[in-house]
């Protein structure tokens, strides 16, 4: 029996409680598929929401992170002579006007970097393979390319065998793929909530023929197409309620598994993907939105449904 069948049917028995022709239908209304098929779109809107919130996160801190890096590399073969390049760019950089930092990287961190790419083992010469020198440099602000090109030309009159480059430009594709990841979340809540409305839209015009015999009585008796209306509204509303709240708790059970799939790859960008306390409440809101949205389109189902029926 469809959900909308025990109210509405109360609604013509008080209407005509005198015709001795009362129907007592049982309550099917979790026993009904609207409850579980709005919990499946609930579920799904919440992980994809709170997937799309994260990658935000993940992008708003790496880009802050990276806003004023700039990589400085002295790439030579001849370990001295890089050394000394390095050693004339760290004391250019000092001299450099709008440098907060520059630090170089210990070889020791570098040789530690590229062990597991080539192999090597306590004393072999790993200072005569031809791994660049890096200097981590912090700007007092935004590395702009203008300001990244000036700094590059004042490593190269000390170090002809620098690289200079700004971080974020190395992220640049990563931050391209996690936009269109973001789209693609916001996408998918989109056509989850036109199927939620579409689902609502074919169950109220089911109800409505189900039921089309009782609702030209209850218009005999007086009743008004508002008030028939309210009946879907409250019905739906219990319905979409049940299976919001059903919808959240899948969806923050899926959100726990995938976070805890995550949590051991440790990189910086992927601790980085949390969610904060209003991207929680933005993630408790969609239940909401959705009880909003279903009753909406049931009420508005039915009166153009009415409209056209009586």
């Amino acid at each position: 029996m469809n959900a909308f069948a025990t109210p509405f049917v109360h609604l013509a028995d008080r209407w005509r409680a005198d015709s001795g022709d009362a129907r007592i239908l049982p309550d099917a209304r979790l026993s009904g598929p609207m409850p579980w098929v709005i919990a499946i779109m609930i579920a799904l809107t919440v992980v994809a929401a709170a997937s799309g919130l994260a990658l935000r996160n993940a992008a708003r801190v790496a880009s802050a992170d990276l806003e004023g890096g700039v990589t400085v590399q002295i790439v030579s073969a001849a370990p001295a002579e890089r050394n000394r390049q390095a050693d004339a760019a760290m004391a250019a950089l000092r001299r450099i006007p709008g440098v907060a930092t520059s630090n170089r990287v210990a070889q020791d961190d570098l040789n530690a970097l590229v062990e597991p790419w080539l192999g090597t083992r306590p004393g072999d010469d790993v200072e005569s393979l031809p791994i660049p020198a890096l200097i981590d440099v912090r700007l007092a602000g935004t590395a702009t390319p203008d300001r990244v090109a000036t700094l590059r030309a004042r490593v190269l009159a000390v170090a002809p065998s620098a690289r200079v480059d700004a971080q974020a430009g190395w992220l640049a594709p990563v931050f391209g793929a996690i936009g269109a990841l973001q789209w693609m979340a916001g996408g998918l809540i989109a056509l989850l909530a036109f199927a939620t409305m579409s689902a609502v839209l074919l169950a109220s015009r089911n109800a409505l023929g189900n039921h089309r015999e009782t609702i030209e009585v209850v218009h005999m008796l007086g009743g008004t197409d508002r008030q028939i209306a309210r009946v879907f509204q409250r019905s739906m509303a219990v319905d979409a309620a049940a299976g919001g709240l059903a919808g959240l708790l899948l969806g923050l059970v899926a959100i726990l598994m995938l976070g805890r799939q995550f949590a051991p790859l440790g990189s910086g960008m992927v601790s980085a993907a949390v969610l904060g306390w209003t991207d929680w409440i933005v993630i408790a809101a969609i239940p909401l939105l959705g009880v909003v949205l279903a009753v909406l389109t049931a009420r508005l189902t039915v009166l153009a449904a009415l409209r056209r029926m009586l």
